[in-house]
């Protein structure tokens, strides 16, 4: 088992596999972007830097990653992208499984999204070794958070699931409680840094 967890260790922090995991968020989070399309379109303005949320997590990683393969450490980046990916890629599985479970199926779109998304908070949390942000990355990462969620269930410009859109306020309790929960994440990690 030692053997099989240090084989795996070993491909995940090769570099060329961090290339390539490299390539593979920018275009998840390009394609990302192009997903929310329809819904920016019709955001006004001033919220469009929170309306899509799952892209933008695999942004800050994909800027982390980035930083980690020239040997720099983006340390404000890397909380926002332990916290935002943890967070939406566990949201959006949540919320298509309950689609389904609502009675819309989400066919294989939905599912590639489940499994897209799950990846997005597995590859935060396996990289967990090489991040290196501080209580002051993770103030200032967990107001974003906590904004985006005020922006989100407040303001109404959460991700529009109409199937789901009668459990509005179920889902914005559910939400902020996983803020909470990928925010501890992130303050674990750094009681557990040698730094």
């Amino acid at each position: 088992m030692n053997t099989l967890l240090t084989q795996i260790k070993f491909i995940l922090f090769h570099k060329s596999f961090m290339w390539l995991l490299l390539i593979v968020n920018i275009l998840g989070t390009a394609y990302g972007y192009y997903w929310y399309g329809w819904q920016l379109a019709i955001t006004d303005p001033i919220f469009l830097i929170f309306v899509p949320d799952s892209p933008t997590a695999s942004l800050f990683f994909s800027i982390a990653l980035f930083g980690w393969l020239i040997n720099r450490n983006f340390k404000l980046i890397e909380a926002l992208a332990l916290i935002t990916l943890v967070k939406y890629g566990l949201w959006a599985v949540v919320m298509n499984i309950w689609t389904q479970f609502e009675g819309s199926p989400i066919g294989a779109v939905g599912w590639m999204l489940i499994a897209s998304h799950f990846a997005m908070a597995l590859q935060a949390v396996l990289y967990i070794p090489n991040y290196k942000f501080t209580w002051k990355h993770i103030l200032i990462a967990s107001i974003w958070t906590l904004h985006n969620d005020v922006i989100d269930y407040v303001f109404g410009q959460m991700p529009i699931y109409r199937s789901l859109s009668e459990h509005f306020q179920a889902i914005g309790y559910f939400t902020f409680w996983l803020s909470i929960a990928c925010i501890l994440l992130a303050i674990k990690v750094t009681k557990s840094s040698p730094l």
